[in-house]
Parts: structure tokens; sequence; C-alpha cells
């Protein structure tokens, strides 16, 4: 069951980890320090490419935040904020050059921050929910997914999603692995 609350975009509980799901959009104001936290760890820098000082990661997120082709939100567990979370319209994003990217075709960027989270089985539910979010646009068909080619864990994740590969694309930041979630066949695997 999903529900739009006054605090968040969209917040589900998910049944198979009995946890609440939120994301809320991000506020440079509130969320500057965590995502500059999140952006320096270990496990998280040689993918994301962002391990900067916190002046540097302010001037990256406000030139994100500006940018109208994508939204930033911050996942919640149990009103817990632990993950960050790139949305965006593939048809005004460099990615649109790898594949015939159509008007309501949706990409999505995360990562973990919080270490506490990881290893917990969090992932895929915290992908399905995301998912979900951006298919209840009613217009979008497809929500796509550019993940390191060297992220093996997360490809998994998003194959176990319903995400299938493409094709390894070259990226100016990165070699990934481009994959496909359609709606119909993401709404009948969750049912």
């Amino acid at each position: 069951m999903s529900l739009i609350t006054d605090n968040y975009t969209y917040k589900t509980l998910d049944s198979e980890i009995n946890k609440t799901i939120a994301f809320c959009p991000v506020s440079l104001s509130e969320d500057l320090d965590k995502i500059h936290k999140w952006m320096n760890q270990d496990y998280v820098i040689s993918f994301w490419k962002l391990g900067f000082d916190k002046d540097k990661i302010q001037q990256h997120l406000e030139k994100a935040l500006a940018d109208k082709h994508q939204t930033l939100y911050i996942g919640f567990i149990d009103d817990v904020p632990m993950s960050y979370w790139e949305s965006y319209w593939t048809i005004d994003d460099v990615i649109s050059g790898c594949y015939p990217a159509k008007k309501y075709d949706q990409g999505i960027h995360l990562l973990i921050g919080d270490r506490n989270f990881l290893g917990k089985g969090y992932a895929l539910p915290l992908l399905r929910a995301m998912t979900f979010f951006k298919f209840k646009n009613s217009p979008t068909q497809k929500v796509i997914a550019e993940p390191d080619i060297r992220n093996k864990k997360m490809i998994y994740i998003f194959e176990k999603c319903g995400f299938v590969f493409q094709k390894e694309i070259l990226l100016p930041d990165k070699s990934a692995a481009l994959m496909f979630c359609k709606r119909q066949h993401f709404m009948e695997k969750w049912k």
C-alpha cells in the first residue's frame, strides 16, 4: 500500500522487510552534511567520484538542484535517512545518446549512505519502492539505470528488481551497464 504524506513525496510499507520506505526531496540546508559524509564513504567514492570537501559538495548539489531534468531525494527506512537518490528524465540527459529515449522515460541513481544499513537486505526493497514511485507517473513506461559496470552487486540487485541488461555503454564518467525496467514486466513481477 502506498501513501502520500505531508512529510514525504512517496511512502510505502514493504511487507518483505516489514519496514516503511519513504522518499523526500533533498533540502540543501538539511541534507548537506549527511550527503557530504555519505559521498566520502570508502565504498561510495570509487563509484560516485564525489569524495570532495563540503564546499565542493555544496556546489555540486546546488547545480544538481537547479537542474530541472532531475530531482534529488533522501531515502528513509522507518523515518531514518539512509540513502541518496537522483531521478531524472532521460530525454534531457546524456544517457539519451545511448538509446532511443522516449519523453517519459525516467532514470535513477542510488547509494546507501549510512553504513549501518549495508548488508541487511535493504537494497532490493528500496529500489523496488523507488521504481514503483517512478511508475506512479502513468505515461512512464520505462525506468532505466546505468550502474558502473564494475558494480556487480548493484547490477545483480537491479536484475532482481526487474531491470534487464541491454548493453555496456561509455558515459563521460564511467563504463556502465545500460538496464531497462519496463512497466508491464515490473508490475507483473511485483503484483
